[in-house]
């Protein structure tokens, strides 16, 4: 028999306390490889999996999925063969800090993250997003309210590994359904979201039925992305004094040229959108105005100007907003910028977001405009210094050239924190944000 070693949670990201057990990938009793993922762990700031620190045997778990593990607690333990095997880990040590651990990279041309790993720590491998099998979801925290719905027929469940994805786990666990039991519709027969919102709903009865009890309300817990969200909007707005200003703008040449753009060569590979030209129109911007790039420092009682742009973009995901950011954006071309940009979109649409991509961010964009809405007034992501908001582009009457045509105009919204930005350098900023926007051809050459 080999020996056990406990495993405690390592720090997932720079600050974190805790993390939730989203599902585990390995059972008690399974065999596990240096560097396999054994568990999926949800933070506030990502979901991540983390690999298994030996060669062995999974003995036994800590948690069950749903459960919550403060940092340092043990999570797992191993058995390992031979009597070179690591001395077991005290429960009350804490792990190094792994920023960024169990991520996969996004894509040959993303930076890779400053820092060599901890010695005693393998290196992560790279993330893959084949589905997992994760043993029944019980949740000793929170419990869904519930729903008065005819169960699915066992008749009808599949038997074999469930394979869905961590949103679509997640919605099974919050509304208690067991994926085990739900038929799936997807491809190679994966349970999709629409799947589980069916077995909640039941086959419809064959008559209608009297409710027996008013329907109760459905409580959510506060956690992960939400939790932090929610904790770092408070802080912002009740640190930084927020101003906004608006600026209402003609970019009929703006969307002249997102036309343009789609059509040379050289973007073939990468996705020409509006909010390509609105991230490339407030690089140019900050580098009129550096002043915008700047951060307060409390604790020296000064301000640092950056000298990099750590551009960032609002991102509505199932898992709650984030603002993941593109490094050094100033230094990357249109095209790189493009795919920067589409794949920090992609990699938060997956769920994917690594703390490492959340960190450091100077300034950001939030584009409500896709949900059809015009303008609005963004709190600033913490440490900050401004954010700007992109409205939806609509066609109309405006004054062009001495006369009245139909142009495409949108409302640009600028939140900055007064400490650092006055009211006139937030004014020109955004003046010359939407000079860029309203000519970007012209002035992507005067100002290049």
């Amino acid at each position: 028999m080999g020996q056990k070693i406990t495993f405690n949670l390592p720090d997932l990201g720079e600050g974190l306390t805790e993390g939730e057990v989203a599902a585990w990938l390995v059972e008690p009793g399974g065999e596990v490889k240096l560097n396999q993922p054994f568990v999926e762990v949800e933070t506030a700031k990502a979901l991540v999996e983390v690999p298994s620190p030996y060669d062995g045997v999974l003995a036994e778990h800590h948690a069950v999925a749903g459960e919550t593990v403060d940092v340092g607690k043990p999570l797992a333990t191993f058995e390992v063969e031979g009597a070179d095997a690591p001395p077991e880990v005290k429960k009350d040590e804490r792990t190094p800090n792994l920023v960024g651990y169990g991520a996969r990279e996004a894509g040959s041309k993303r930076r890779k993250r400053k820092g060599a790993p901890v010695a005693e720590t393998p290196a992560p491998p790279a993330r893959s997003l084949a589905p997992v099998t994760p043993p029944s979801v019980i949740t000793p925290s929170f419990t869904p309210p519930p729903v008065e719905a005819a169960p699915v027929p066992a008749a009808a469940a599949p038997s074999g590994p469930v394979l869905a994805k961590p949103p679509v786990r997640k919605l099974a666990k919050d509304l208690g359904v067991d994926l085990a039991s739900v038929v799936p519709t997807g491809p190679n027969g994966t349970v999709s979201r629409a799947d589980v919102e069916a077995a909640v709903a039941g086959p419809a009865p064959a008559a209608p039925q009297r409710v027996a009890a008013a329907a109760e309300d459905q409580r959510i817990p506060i956690k992960g992305v939400r939790k932090l969200t929610a904790q770092n909007m408070v802080a912002s707005a009740f640190t930084a004094p927020h101003v906004t200003v608006f600026l209402t703008c003609d970019v009929t040449g703006m969307m002249d040229t997102v036309k343009e753009f789609r059509a040379r060569r050289e973007f073939a590979d990468v996705k020409v959108t509006p909010l390509l030209f609105v991230a490339k129109a407030v690089l140019l911007a900050a580098r009129r105005h550096p002043m915008i790039n700047a951060r307060w420092d409390e604790a020296a009682q000064e301000i640092v100007v950056k000298h990099d742009v750590n551009l960032g973009i609002a991102a509505a995901t199932p898992r709650g907003l984030v603002v993941p950011n593109v490094k050094a954006a100033q230094d990357l071309s249109l095209v790189e910028l493009a795919d920067a940009i589409g794949s920090l979109a992609r990699t938060a649409r997956e769920g994917r977001t690594t703390p490492a991509d959340m960190m450091g961010g100077t300034i950001s964009i939030s584009n409500v405009g896709v949900f059809g809405v015009d303008t609005g007034t963004p709190i600033l992501p913490p440490g900050e210094s401004a954010i700007l908001v992109f409205g939806a582009v609509r066609p109309q009457p405006w004054v062009h050239e001495g006369e009245i045509a139909v142009r495409q105009v949108t409302t640009l919204g600028l939140s900055f924190d007064h400490r650092l930005i006055d009211g006139e350098l937030g004014s020109q900023f955004l003046a010359d944000v939407g000079a860029f926007l309203s000519h970007p051809g012209e002035t992507l050459l005067a100002w290049t």
